[in-house]
């Protein structure tokens, strides 16, 4: 665990809302040098806090307007592995996020689809056909506001 101040997590904060940011940007904004902004970066990606920069793109503006959450429950017959059904779903373009979770399902899936027919094909062809799927719960997105996070 690394030590955090403010100003790191101010800069934290810049960056979650615009990571394409230089640190002579950011410094500008928080009435810092750019060397020490520079350093606190440096500090921050070194030691794991800031693991990536990422690329958000517009679902919408590509054509995807349906998002879909998945619950799915494995079935106990036969007792598909856990890493055959990750490794199966992992290649499906469409889902966007697999997360194993504890709770009634066993697996939470982000799906993304043109339109609701475009995410039927994939929930019939694609997800229902994948080894081991029993029970599966659909909750279809109606908005999302994200948060920066606990900072």
């Amino acid at each position: 665990m690394i030590d955090i101040d403010d100003i790191d997590r101010q800069i934290l904060r810049l960056l979650s809302q615009d990571a394409s940011q230089s640190s002579a940007a950011l410094a500008d904004g928080l009435g810092l040098s750019q060397p020490a902004v520079w350093r606190r970066l440096k500090r921050l990606t070194d030691s794991g806090v800031i693991q990536s920069k990422r690329l958000r793109l517009n679902k919408e503006k590509l054509g995807f307007g349906v998002t879909v959450f998945l619950g799915i429950k494995l079935a106990t017959k036969g007792r598909v592995s856990l890493e055959d059904f990750e490794r199966a779903v992992k290649a499906i373009p469409e889902v966007q996020a697999v997360e194993h979770v504890l709770g009634l399902y066993d697996y939470r899936l982000r799906v993304v689809a043109r339109d609701i027919s475009d995410f039927e094909r994939v929930l019939r062809r694609r997800i229902m056909t994948l080894p081991g799927v029993g029970d599966v719960e659909a909750n279809v997105l109606l908005s999302e506001e994200r948060r920066p996070g606990p900072l």
